[in-house]
């Protein structure tokens, strides 16, 4: 005899929806893709989690991720009707919540060991995720000075800034597969046991700032790999130490490289919203610092149809370029090449892809040959568009010129610009360039292939 009984809290959370049970199963489906496991959900499906089945352990957090993103709140697992799932860590203290410094322990532990990445829906990005204001964390740290350890001064505030500048560099070259878990645990071994330890207030937030570039980039090394939920929390936890250290700038980016993330995963609205925060809380912007902030509030405001917006902010960072050029030669973060991928992405998302392809193609020659991993990621998106506007001998021209690099650089997104050039190029190997290039991929990336055939 059958006893389950409806599942109330997910059919009022599913009413308030206003979805159909398809439009749910697609929802549900679509995180599951980003996520890079994809579902194919149905209606049956969803009537079937509403009248009491249990979904399956790894699919609980797609369905409240999606019903989140609808009703723009978090929405838990009691909720949702679903069992508590098993607590990913330990409570730090017994507190319900634990302090900055044993939160940055507690994710650099996890994401140092390859084995514990996996945990279910720990790389699932949050569209609902509480992000701290600047009044919010600045001037503070909680509990940062508890449990002192030593004393450190300068030199220690250097190191930090050096080791950070040489993972940097890493992910530039090779990317951050293997780069990410070295700086995840310098920040466990390192970087943590200095926030604790005793110092002058100067070098205390000096130390603070420099952790929250080291949180940012690791951050930005989660997103590489499609790890977008460890993304998120590192990327709270460098806002955090940035407003304690009343850092602007590292606070400015770490919202900016959110908005990135977003805007690369379709998250329109709130790419802008952060671009937007990114921008309003840099008051003193120097002139490529606001170059790289309205370029990411133009691609933005383009994906959510805002033209006029858009085109208002690209002309602003092209004059804030032009500044910056002018006072300076030496390349930074933010350069022409970086801005003409904006200008490519903005025309893009207004439906100018043959306008998209001109400026990302300025943007391959301008950029400088030190960011490799870019390189790679950029010329594949580059082929894709070619590809669009029926210039094959072009795109398989761009995607030879990418897997020339592909083979030094370990990085997620550059993978799935290869894996989708496999996937378009297949259909036209009786054409001898796209063969040509079909035979060297199976070469220079058979696990890809091998995925592939898996998957199909």
């Amino acid at each position: 005899m059958d006893d389950r009984q409806p599942n109330d809290g997910l059919k009022g959370l599913y009413t308030a929806t206003g979805w159909t049970l398809r439009q749910f199963a697609q929802e549900v489906n679509k995180v599951a893709t980003e996520r890079g496991r994809p579902t194919r959900y149905q209606r049956p499906s969803v009537h079937q989690w509403l009248d009491g089945h249990l979904p399956k352990a790894e699919v609980r957090p797609l369905i409240l991720e999606a019903l989140a993103r609808r009703l723009q709140r978090p929405v838990t697992h009691a909720e949702a009707g679903f069992p508590a799932p098993a607590p990913v860590f330990a409570p730090a203290h017994g507190s319900r919540e634990a302090s900055t410094v044993e939160g940055l322990l507690d994710l650099g532990r996890q994401d140092m060991d390859p084995s514990r990445r996996s945990v279910i829906g720990a790389s699932l990005f949050s569209a609902a995720l509480a992000i701290p204001g600047w009044q919010d964390v600045v001037g503070r740290m909680e509990a940062a000075m508890a449990g002192k350890v030593q004393r450190i001064g300068t030199a220690e505030v250097d190191m930090v800034v050096a080791v950070t500048e040489q993972v940097s560099q890493l992910d530039d070259q090779f990317g951050g597969r293997h780069a990410r878990p070295m700086a995840a645990a310098f920040l466990v071994n390192t970087v943590a046991p200095y926030l604790k330890a005793d110092a002058t207030e100067g070098v205390r937030k000096a130390m603070m700032s420099a952790a929250s570039d080291l949180c940012y980039l690791t951050g930005y090394m989660a997103v590489d790999e499609g790890a977008h939920g460890i993304a998120q929390r590192y990327y709270v936890k460098a806002l955090e130490l940035a407003g304690a250290a009343e850092d602007h700038l590292t606070f400015c980016t770490t919202l900016r490289g959110m908005s990135v993330q977003a805007v690369d995963l379709r998250h329109g609205p709130e790419a802008l919203r952060l671009a937007d925060a990114a921008a309003s809380a840099a008051p003193q912007a120097g002139p490529r610092m606001r170059a790289f902030l309205a370029g990411q509030q133009a691609h933005a405001s383009a994906q959510v149809g805002d033209r006029q917006g858009a085109l208002v902010h690209l002309r602003e960072a092209d004059s804030a370029m032009q500044k910056a050029e002018a006072r300076e030669r030496s390349f930074g973060s933010y350069d022409p090449a970086a801005l003409n991928y904006h200008a490519s992405q903005v025309r893009y998302e207004l439906g100018d892809v043959k306008g998209a392809v001109d400026a990302m193609e300025k943007a391959d020659k301008l950029r400088y040959s030190i960011y490799r991993r870019t390189r790679v990621n950029q010329r594949g998106l580059l082929a894709e568009r070619q590809f669009a506007i029926g210039h094959l001998e072009a795109a398989c021209a761009t995607w030879h010129a990418a897997l020339d690099d592909f083979p030094l650089v370990q990085s997620g997104r550059a993978d799935q610009r290869v894996a989708e050039m496999i996937k378009l190029i297949r259909p036209h190997t009786k054409n001898p360039t796209a063969r040509d290039l079909h035979e060297r991929a199976r070469l220079v990336a058979p696990a890809l292939f091998d995925a592939r055939r898996a998957a199909t």
